[in-house]
């Protein structure tokens, strides 16, 4: 037992000190982990028609390389267990046979700026070996960048941040945060960018202003204020920074007031370039009024509900008009949309919004509106599982001016005039139906009947109980030819 102890502790010392450890801060580590399916010639990560476990492994570090350009990382460790391929970089001479890989990885690692490679047993480096092997094994065709200490140092001081991968958590001064924004390469650079950006710009001269609407992207809204004093806005700047962008330019010449619609400073200017809507505030910019201009136009006047969307509306207490219609693409919503753009701007404590039944059917169903209903159908949603009907005007019609209509509806809503009812939601069979159809239902109905039936005919009966004396002299039950006996099994790695 004393030895075992002592090769215990001489592994463990071992572990601690060859083992792995976290490195330098300026020098990122890239593990590179490769597998390869001989059958179907596949190779992790994702690669196909891989004809061998080298080439498998000169895959991975290709796009290992790459990626790493991609992401403008310079000074980078990267490390395999491969040997030969560490060997072809680090003494090409000694490795005549794989000139080709040298070659081709020498020049790719020499576009960085500094670079390190390293062999490392698998076990040093195992999550990335998991990450490719899953690739081949459990037909995972994704592709994962892993930073293994981060995540090493994320999972011991909050586990429960972690809940999948591959995942993405920004740290804000020490502090979690969830990560909302889009998952596409050039939308998450620019969600970032603007993560890191100052809270409030400062904007010096005309050329600043055009470059900062420019580089904002389409993405989030855009305030600037004119003649407008930094303080004024640099607390919404910090409230409200993962929600839009936030500036303020010194000089308001006659050109920019053209160019941005306003005629007097000091004004803060919205913009929304994804829907190409205009804003301008001049005052009062005290008693919380400016704050109110703000959060008014963090949505478009007029919003038009798909997925995306409707994670726009998660912060915003305003209920909303919203309405049904049978194609949102059709030329008659040209008409539609003017009124109630002309509504919204005169009911600013309103969200407007518009759904085509074509477009997304499976919500404007919710307010039982489909095809077959009347439609353009009008209600004010909470944004919950309730919406209002105005009696009396539960359609737009098409014969009739559309913002007189509207107009009344909202009058009557403002009188309370109206209905309550509950979103539809589907029944149970319903559901089933919409998500696999009905023929699959009956497949798992006859697949468990099936079931049934061959654990009634397999089932045997009962072993007989039999009485035993316990050492305490209690008696005790136990099945017939049963042991209390519990051996330990062999560890399976």
């Amino acid at each position: 037992m004393e030895n075992h102890d002592r090769a215990f502790d001489l592994e463990r010392k071992k572990k601690i000190i060859f083992g792995w450890k976290p490195p330098h801060v300026s020098w990122p580590k890239c593990d590179i982990g490769s597998s390869w399916n001989k059958s179907n010639f596949e190779g992790g990560a994702s690669f196909s028609d891989i004809r061998s476990k080298l080439e498998s492994t000169f895959e991975s570090w290709k796009w290992t390389i790459e990626s790493m350009k991609s992401l403008r990382m310079n000074s980078v460790i990267f490390s395999s267990e491969d040997l030969n391929l560490v060997g072809t970089i680090t003494k090409p001479t000694s490795w005549p046979s794989l000139k080709f890989y040298s070659i081709k990885l020498s020049s790719m690692l020499h576009e960085l700026l500094s670079w390190r490679v390293k062999s490392q047993s698998r076990e040093a480096r195992r999550p990335a070996f998991l990450l490719a092997d899953s690739v081949v094994k459990k037909n995972f065709f994704q592709s994962y960048i892993s930073t293994v200490y981060k995540i090493k140092v994320l999972s011991n001081h909050n586990h429960k941040c972690l809940r999948a991968f591959p995942t993405l958590m920004l740290y804000n001064h020490g502090v979690p945060m969830e990560y909302y924004g889009p998952r596409k390469a050039d939308l998450l650079v620019r969600y970032l960018k603007k993560f890191v950006a100052p809270d409030v710009a400062v904007l010096e001269s005309n050329s600043h202003v055009k470059d900062f609407v420019e580089d904002s992207g389409t993405s989030f809204p855009v305030f600037i204020g004119f003649g407008l004093n930094q303080s004024l806005i640099s607390g919404l700047g910090r409230k409200y920074k993962k929600k839009a962008w936030f500036a303020v330019a010194k000089d308001a010449s006659e050109d920019v007031m053209v160019s941005y619609d306003f005629d007097k400073a000091p004004a803060l200017v919205a913009q929304h370039p994804a829907y190409n809507e205009h804003s301008v505030f001049y005052g009062p910019f005290e008693d919380g009024f400016l704050e109110e201009f703000v959060k008014q136009n963090f949505l478009p006047l007029i919003l038009p509900i798909n997925h995306d969307t409707l994670k726009l509306l998660k912060d915003d207490e305003r209920k909303m008009v919203l309405t049904i219609v049978e194609d949102e693409t059709h030329e008659s919503m040209g008409k539609l949309i003017k009124a109630l753009r002309a509504a919204a701007h005169a009911n600013r404590d309103l969200v407007f919004g518009y759904v085509g039944v074509e477009q997304f059917e499976e919500f404007a169903d919710s307010f039982h509106a489909d095809k077959k209903a009347k439609l353009p159908k009008i209600v004010v949603w909470d944004g919950d599982e309730e919406y209002e009907q105005v009696n009396g005007i539960e359609t737009v019609s098409h014969e009739e001016d559309h913002l007189t209509q509207v107009s009344r509806f909202l009058e009557g809503y403002r009188e309370g005039k109206t209905e309550k009812k509950r979103i539809k939601g589907p029944s149970f069979m319903g559901f089933i139906n919409s998500m696999i159809g009905i023929r699959s239902v009956y497949i798992i109905v006859f697949l468990v009947a099936v079931i049934m039936m061959l654990r009634s005919l397999g089932q045997v009966e009962e072993p007989a109980r039999v009485r035993t004396a316990a050492s305490d002299g209690q008696a005790t039950s136990v099945l017939e030819g049963e042991t209390s006996e519990h051996k330990p099994r062999d560890k399976e790695d």
